[in-house]
């Protein structure tokens, strides 16, 4: 517990701090071959996928609990999307997506994602499952141990930034890693309106990690 305020808290110094010159941001990226489709289980045993959330937006980052700067740096800025997007974060389902499923257990995440929004599912599955949907958004992670470190003692290496799904579960977009949470809220919000929904959905299906 104590180690995750002291990351929620550099979180927010990180936030707060203008970026630096040489880090990425601005404009989302354009990617291609990204196939959005995705099959986890969330922190109360329950399978999810890409289409359990119809009608509704996603945003999606991927990391894992243990990361010492870039995931909860995402996270906040993520909660930050959400609290600048208003009334707007109704239509948009945060979710983080573990890439260390072997140490992220169903409680570290629940307890993690938390800290930062209630609203944020943590999704996880086996090792194989995980690689699959991380190859399909064309996350790239991997395992690095220091020189004598024990086995469960390990960091991970692993692409950073976020990813938006259409109310259709279709990729829209990826945002990349430091880009000004202002920015990120503003855009999609234009894309909400360029691709809102006919209806306004139900809340149905997996609501958070409570």
């Amino acid at each position: 517990m104590k180690r995750l305020y002291i990351i929620v808290l550099s979180a927010a110094l990180i936030c707060a701090a203008p970026a630096r010159a040489d880090a990425p941001g601005g404009e989302e990226q354009a990617e291609s071959g990204i196939v959005s489709r995705y099959l986890l289980m969330n922190t109360r045993g329950q399978a999810v996928t890409d289409q359990d959330f119809p009608g509704r937006f996603q945003i999606i980052a991927f990391g894992y609990t243990f990361c010492p700067d870039i995931c909860p740096t995402t996270l906040a800025e993520m909660s930050l999307v959400m609290k600048k997007l208003g009334k707007q974060a109704d239509l948009l389902q945060p979710i983080f997506v573990t890439v260390d499923p072997e140490r992220d257990t169903p409680e570290v995440l629940r307890n993690y994602t938390a800290f930062f929004n209630p609203r944020i599912i943590g999704l996880s599955g086996s090792s194989e499952l995980v690689r699959r949907v991380a190859d399909h958004f064309k996350v790239r992670y991997e395992k690095h141990w220091e020189p004598g470190a024990e086995k469960n003692n390990y960091s991970v290496d692993h692409s950073a930034g976020m990813y938006l799904l259409g109310p259709d579960g279709n990729f829209l977009a990826k945002f990349a890693y430091a880009t000004p949470p202002a920015e990120i809220a503003d855009r999609i919000s234009k894309l909400m309106k360029e691709n809102a929904p006919r209806t306004l959905p139900a809340r149905t299906g997996p609501q958070n990690n409570r």
